[in-house]
Protein backbone atom coordinates (compact mmCIF):
# COMPACT_ATOMS: atom_id res chain seq x y z
CA UNK A 1 0.00 0.00 0.00
CA UNK A 2 1.34 3.27 -0.57
CA UNK A 3 0.45 6.51 0.81
CA UNK A 4 1.70 9.83 -1.04
CA UNK A 5 1.60 13.23 1.21
CA UNK A 6 2.90 16.42 -0.90
CA UNK A 7 4.52 18.56 1.10
CA UNK A 8 2.91 21.89 -0.20
CA UNK A 9 -0.60 20.71 1.19
CA UNK A 10 1.00 19.67 4.06
CA UNK A 11 2.70 23.20 5.10
CA UNK A 12 -0.73 25.28 3.81
CA UNK A 13 -2.86 23.04 6.36
CA UNK A 14 -0.52 24.25 9.19
CA UNK A 15 -0.21 27.85 8.20
CA UNK A 16 -3.94 27.82 8.02
CA UNK A 17 -4.49 26.16 10.97
CA UNK A 18 -1.78 28.69 12.56
CA UNK A 19 -4.32 31.57 11.67
CA UNK A 20 -6.72 30.45 12.44
CA UNK A 21 -5.41 29.65 16.56
CA UNK A 22 -2.76 33.05 16.35
CA UNK A 23 -4.94 35.50 13.81
CA UNK A 24 -1.95 38.33 15.09
CA UNK A 25 0.87 36.44 13.72
CA UNK A 26 -1.03 36.69 10.13
CA UNK A 27 2.32 38.62 8.81
CA UNK A 28 4.96 35.78 10.29
CA UNK A 29 3.27 32.97 9.11
CA UNK A 30 1.92 33.76 5.69
CA UNK A 31 5.67 35.23 5.93
CA UNK A 32 7.11 31.77 6.80
CA UNK A 33 4.91 29.77 4.28
CA UNK A 34 5.73 31.84 1.62
CA UNK A 35 9.62 31.13 1.75
CA UNK A 36 8.83 27.36 2.85
CA UNK A 37 6.48 27.24 -0.55
CA UNK A 38 9.60 29.19 -2.58
CA UNK A 39 12.55 26.20 -1.28
CA UNK A 40 10.21 24.11 -1.86
CA UNK A 41 9.85 25.32 -5.39
CA UNK A 42 13.68 25.52 -5.87
CA UNK A 43 14.95 22.79 -4.60
CA UNK A 44 12.20 20.69 -5.93
CA UNK A 45 11.10 18.61 -2.98
CA UNK A 46 7.68 16.83 -4.62
CA UNK A 47 6.43 14.59 -1.88
CA UNK A 48 6.79 11.75 0.56
CA UNK A 49 6.89 7.95 -0.37
CA UNK A 50 5.52 6.33 2.48
CA UNK A 51 5.33 2.35 2.03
Amino acid sequence: MNINFGLTPLISLMAGILILVMPKLLNLIVAIYLIMIGLIGLFGSGALHIK
